[in-house]
């Protein structure tokens, strides 16, 4: 485990850019004392709120940059002119030049992943990455993935897919041999996507060590915990990651009007706040806030958009998590087990 973990900072990203990622990574160093930042983006926002944290500012050194990419923009478009010299590219390129051990940023999704891919390339045998996250479920928590980073996936791709889950699990779960499903419309082997019941074949075949296949896992699964990891290619993980964030605001709406109606109602909420906050944030998915992308030669972490500072902190303590764990070692060792196995496992199917 390294000493001292780094971390580089797109403090530009996001919906509230340094007001937010400077008072986030605060919080996030007195949980972690072992961390160093560098903040990429426009030193005169940053230098004064860093002034307003002096064990951060210690710590920490600011490299200038003007140019901040847009949360509307296409990834095309932010390759093109952000390239070289965005505070999202600048962090990104302190991981490949070995200045820092993990890259954060709240900013535009799809141009981080772009631009993450295209500096950093795939890890060695892996042909796409992709973004998992911490799901609250009934029974703790699961690593579900992918959650939007590439839309279809062969059967190779989910395989790999449950590699790397399970090594995210290992680390930030704790668990030694995590369950692993996969994401389908039943539980029955016959139905689902020839793919997804190819994939699910192979797994039950390899029978890998670090890894135990428990079959099809149905959406309200998730939810449920029935598997420690979750796997589905990115278009279904993204409409399912959606789909709960949309509920978890309609039902913090339906309580919300609930509570308003009348004098006894809004007694009850001053009386039971602490348990309706807790429910809030157990009930979004997206308040785990740390979607790590998996599958690439360097760790970079995705921050909500409209995370607040102890959100950020959260993507930042998963971050100094997966690094002082070595994920990017596990996941490779891990992944000379599945070239192993999966070619014997092909030939009996």
């Amino acid at each position: 485990m390294p000493e001292k973990v780094r971390i580089a900072l797109d403090a530009m990203g996001g919906d509230h850019g340094p007001t937010v990622i400077v008072p986030g990574a605060a919080l996030a160093l007195q949980q972690n004392p072992n961390t160093e930042f560098v903040f990429f983006g426009r030193r005169d926002e940053i230098d004064g709120l860093l002034a307003q944290h002096p064990a951060l500012q210690r710590v920490s050194r600011v490299v200038h940059t003007d140019v901040a990419i847009r949360m509307e923009d296409k990834p095309s478009q932010a390759l093109r002119y952000g390239r070289w010299k965005s505070s999202m590219w600048l962090a990104i390129d302190a991981v490949k030049k070995g200045e820092a051990d993990a890259a954060i940023s709240a900013g535009n999704t799809g141009a981080l992943m772009a631009m993450s891919k295209f500096h950093l390339k795939t890890m060695a045998g892996i042909e796409r990455p992709a973004i998992a996250a911490l799901w609250p479920t009934l029974r703790g928590e699961s690593v579900v993935l992918d959650l939007g980073a590439t839309i279809g996936a062969d059967v190779k791709h989910l395989v790999d897919l449950a590699v790397m889950g399970s090594a995210m699990a290992r680390i930030l779960l704790k668990i030694e041999r995590p369950t692993v499903g996969l994401l389908n419309i039943g539980v029955e082997e016959v139905k689902g996507l020839e793919e997804v019941r190819e994939a699910g074949q192979l797994l039950r075949e390899c029978n890998f060590p670090f890894l135990e296949y428990v079959g099809f896992v149905e959406g309200d699964g998730i939810g449920k915990g029935v598997a420690d990891v979750v796997v589905t290619e990115g278009f279904a993980g993204n409409i399912a990651l959606k789909t709960a964030e949309g509920t978890a605001r309609q039902i913090a709406t339906f309580l919300r009007n609930e509570i308003q109606r009348t004098r006894r109602s809004k007694l009850g909420y001053l009386l039971a706040r602490r348990a309706f906050r807790a429910l809030s944030e157990k009930l979004d998915p997206s308040r785990s806030n740390g979607g790590v992308f998996l599958g690439l030669n360097g760790i970079v972490l995705k921050s909500h958009g409209g995370t607040d500072a102890e959100g950020f902190a959260a993507a930042i303590a998963i971050g100094h998590n997966i690094v002082r764990h070595e994920l990017l070692r596990r996941i490779e060792q891990m992944l000379v087990v599945e070239a192993r196995s999966l070619p014997a496992a092909g030939a009996a199917s």
